[in-house]
């Protein structure tokens, strides 16, 4: 049950007939990763506390630089040279303060993923490298965990809803091998701008809503953002039988 605080808190959310009461209870009972705490993260992690997730962890091992500010909403000037996730749970506790978040202010790796991803509902990548997209899409489909995959250069950005726990679902791996030539292309190389990452981080956020209040969300579909042209399209990916990650899973 929620309290008369949290009715009026979330009232607007609890009077969609897909929310609901129990769907706001759900929200609250859920944990989510949130993996990059960067253009992505940041907006994320806003939404996701604001909706009354119930916990946060944050996972960064980046320290804030001057370059980030435009368009990691989270911080500022103060706070340059300090690690991103370490920031980002103080400054959401402080704003959000029924939300638990826990800081995880170093890089994940097979051994820190294997303690986290047991305790969460679903992970959100925000992360901004190939090799951390690698590795936390195994770990999911490893420990069954939805992953909400998202990303951004330019003017573009991308997003994919991963279900281990469905077996039709594909997995990152099978859009890029990891034995083929990925995207390597980030906001380093070709810049970005902070919008873009606001409108894929609430689609990654408002996937993660739905999964958690039991509402259907698309798996094997690529959400495909043009700012340029104000289009978003879509298109359907297969599970590859020749993954080496999904595929006996």
């Amino acid at each position: 049950m929620l309290s008369n605080q949290e009715q009026l808190k979330y009232s607007r959310q609890i009077m969609l007939d897909k929310i609901g009461e129990q769907g706001q209870v759900a929200l609250r009972n859920a944990k989510v990763l949130i993996l990059g705490v960067g253009g992505l993260g940041n907006p994320a992690s806003l939404y996701l506390a604001a909706a009354g997730v119930g916990t946060l962890y944050l996972a960064d091992g980046d320290c804030i630089e001057i370059s980030n500010l435009p368009r990691q909403i989270l911080f500022s000037e103060d706070d340059i040279n300090n690690n991103k996730a370490d920031v980002a749970a103080e400054k959401l506790s402080q704003q959000f303060p029924d939300v638990t978040i826990e800081a995880i202010d170093d890089m994940l790796d097979h051994e820190l993923c294997d303690y986290y991803l047991p305790q969460v509902d679903v992970v959100l990548d925000c992360s901004d490298n190939i090799q951390t997209r690698y590795l936390i899409n195994q770990a999911c489909v490893e420990h069954k965990i939805p992953l909400i995959v998202g990303a951004a250069t330019g003017f573009d950005g991308q997003q994919l809803t991963i279900d281990p726990n469905d077996e039709t679902s594909a997995c990152y791996h099978c859009l890029f091998p990891e034995g083929e030539k990925a995207p390597a292309n980030n906001c380093q190389t070709i810049g970005i701008l902070g919008p873009v990452l606001a409108m894929v981080a609430g689609m990654q956020s408002l996937q993660a809503i739905k999964l958690l209040t039991g509402n259907k969300v698309q798996i094997n579909q690529l959400n495909l953002l043009d700012g340029l042209a104000n289009t978003w399209q879509q298109f359907t990916i297969k599970k590859q039988t020749s993954c080496n990650v999904c595929a006996s899973s």
